[in-house]
């Protein structure tokens, strides 16, 4: 296990989660002061790369213990994808059509149930994720025990809007107005789904397409992704008892 020190006030690691009698390898970032409750960051389909990295250290900058599992470990581990090339792009989409979420799913829970028990945690456990990872977010939410969810612009969520109804965990989604990937039906969709759950909250962005809030994306929007983020960390410290 290595550490490199990232600001005066967190520290990264890098670590392995026990998966299936498996090691899964993961990206954790500490904050100053401990015990504190833990953010579980999911990935694009471009990796643990340097953005992902880079919420990691925010987040643990606010307070909280962050992990970022290597999603695609069974395909190709230490997936990192950060120029945005078309090389990029079709690597990303091959690995995010072989991903099998229903294993996913799982995969994301045997690090929930670690990050519980892990040293300097508190025992609250979040999940917050981008695109794919704002999907598989959203599922963990449904299928799993969680105790807060934040989901980025989740791919594909309005194909599993069935599920919606076995949330119980404080549920928080942005959603930009224009996104690509996800169109205005498929937001209705995913809208109506949650409209009679009082845990679930949605913003949209108006003008925002997809990934708005990625550091370094082709549609990166400085304003939205501050208000998204803000919003993101009072939801976090709110729902997993960090005060501050």
């Amino acid at each position: 296990m290595s550490s490199t020190p990232r600001t005066p006030d967190t520290r990264s690691t890098s670590i392995q989660i026990d998966v299936d009698g498996k090691k899964m390898d993961a990206y954790m970032v500490t904050p100053a002061r401990t015990p504190a409750p833990v953010v579980v960051v999911l990935q694009e389909i471009f990796g643990v790369n340097n953005d992902i990295k880079k919420t990691c250290e925010e987040l643990s900058a606010a307070g909280f213990i962050t992990i970022a599992p290597d999603l695609f470990w069974r395909q190709e581990r230490d997936v990192n994808l950060n120029h945005w090339s078309d090389e990029e792009w079709k690597k990303g989409f091959v690995l995010y059509g072989a991903y099998d979420r229903n294993v996913g799913v799982q995969d994301i829970y045997a690090v929930v149930q670690a990050a519980r028990h892990i040293d300097g945690s508190t025992g609250k456990v979040g999940v917050i994720g981008f695109c794919l990872g704002g999907l598989m977010t959203f599922l963990v939410a449904a299928r799993k025990d969680v105790d807060a969810a934040v989901a980025y612009h989740g791919g594909e969520t309005d194909k599993y809007v069935s599920e919606s109804h076995a949330i119980k965990a404080p549920l928080l989604m942005h959603l930009g107005e224009l996104d690509e990937f996800i169109d205005h039906d498929a937001q209705n969709r995913i809208k109506a789904s949650l409209a009679d759950m009082p845990n679930a909250t949605i913003y949209s962005y108006p003008g925002q397409y997809h990934a708005f809030a990625r550091h370094t994306g082709v549609h990166y929007n400085a304003a939205a992704a501050a208000l998204a983020n803000g919003r993101t960390i009072s939801f976090l410290k709110q729902h997993l008892g960090l005060s501050g």
